[in-house]
């Protein structure tokens, strides 16, 4: 109970400071302003403050509530209009000391006029600081003249007071610069991945069904005058896989559309997302387009993270459309085992040592687009496996053929 009296206790407190924070910044400098002006005439602080010149004191007046004013209200525009405050702040000081006024707590908003001119200032600071160094000269050959007891040592400790709160601001713009620069760079970087990432999505939902259509397509024509009984399953065929690539780009377009807070929960994107459980459907299709795929599972199947389990799917979907498009006919094998800690998922296409499919080709694409070895596809696998701490190699067998090996950690939902 007595520590939820003191967790209550610390939220009231921290109530106030939170509203203050987010505040307008105009109404913050106004209320900074205000409270500035008002400690000026309190008593107590008439000790503290700015002062320069040690001229004789004279008695208050109301020229010196009119320049005490003039030092304080002007930084309710300090933000906005930071030069034009330095100005008529300083003017108010310059004014005040060399008229012999008594010293006024006021006088510090001299220091954060300063302060801000070097933190806000944006345009024309050389001219700024040079104007703000010219008027200061001036202001101390006037003094002297009037007789302050002063040297050129004291003008010049109290010229470099103000010139460190001056760099003290220009410190802060600075950083404040350099940290919105960071974060312009970590969205490019993020705007960059995300764009690579719908890229990879893309190119393994369009070019699997689209090259298991084709394919498809392809042996329908052929049947229609070889076996015209058999071309209606190979139009069937096709239908489906047209069907299986509308379902993923509209989920891969559920994807994209939620953002904040209509983006989906993650079990609802688990859902729709293809997943390990639906393999076999990708098998069952590499069949109906001609390819002759066996498939063997191994071990228990556990619900896996989406990420994992969409990265498994990926791996065999872009194999079966690499053996499709390169190796059409050839008898495929596709394993996946579950392990422990880990998922192996293994496919490899039969070929013959000489083949055009057990020959190695270049990284990248070639001149009819990229290759089994080196493609968009695989290139992409590779990135998306090692997000999650797995490897994935490809590549031709000695034997002849090809194959693809992919090994992904696994963490077992908690349900």
């Amino acid at each position: 109970m007595t520590s939820r009296q003191a967790s209550w206790g610390l939220s009231r407190l921290r109530a106030p400071l939170n509203w203050w924070r987010e505040g307008a910044a105009s109404f913050q400098d106004c209320v900074l302003a205000l409270v500035l002006a008002l400690l000026a005439f309190a008593p107590t602080l008439s000790n503290i403050g700015a002062q320069i010149g040690d001229l004789p004191e004279q008695p208050a007046s109301v020229l010196s509530i009119a320049l005490t004013l003039a030092q304080t209200l002007p930084l309710a525009a300090r933000r906005r209009w930071p030069a034009a405050c330095l100005a008529v702040v300083a003017a108010a000081f310059a004014a005040h000391q060399a008229l012999g006024f008594a010293t006024t707590f006021g006088s510090m908003g001299l220091y954060v006029a300063l302060y801000s001119a070097g933190a806000r200032q944006v345009r024309f600071r050389r001219s700024t600081a040079a104007a703000a160094s010219a008027g200061y000269v001036a202001l101390a050959l006037v003094l002297n003249r009037l007789g302050s007891p002063l040297g050129v040592a004291d003008f010049s400790a109290f010229y470099l007071t103000l010139a460190a709160i001056w760099l003290v601001g220009s410190s802060v713009r600075v950083r404040r610069a350099q940290e919105a620069e960071r974060r312009r760079l970590a969205a490019e970087v993020a705007t960059a991945a995300e764009r690579a990432r719908i890229a990879r999505e893309l190119h393994d939902v369009v070019t699997h069904h689209v090259t298991a259509m084709v394919v498809q397509a392809d042996a329908a024509q052929f049947l229609i005058t070889s076996a015209p009984e058999r071309a209606g399953e190979g139009l069937v065929a096709v239908s489906d896989t047209g069907r299986r690539a509308l379902r993923e780009l509209r989920y891969l377009l559920g994807v994209l559309e939620a953002t904040g807070e209509s983006a989906a929960p993650e079990a609802a994107r688990a859902e729709r997302a293809p997943t390990l459980g639906r393999v076999t459907d990708l098998v069952e299709g590499a069949r109906r387009s001609g390819q002759p795929v066996e498939f063997s599972e191994r071990g228990e199947r556990w619900p896996q993270p989406v990420d994992v389990e969409l990265a498994a799917y990926r791996v065999v979907q872009e194999a079966l459309t690499n053996a499709m498009k390169y190796a059409a006919g050839q008898p495929t094998r596709v394993s996946v085992h579950h392990g422990g800690e880990r998922i192996e998922i293994t496919v490899i296409t039969d070929g013959s040592a000489g083949s055009p499919q057990a020959a190695p080709v270049p990284h990248g694409p070639g001149p009819h687009g990229p290759g089994p070895h080196g493609g968009r596809g695989l290139a992409g696998l590779r990135a998306r496996v090692r997000m999650l701490d797995g490897q994935l190699e490809a590549g031709p067998r000695p034997e002849g053929g090809f194959e693809v090996r992919a090994t992904i950690p696994t963490e077992p939902v908690q349900e």
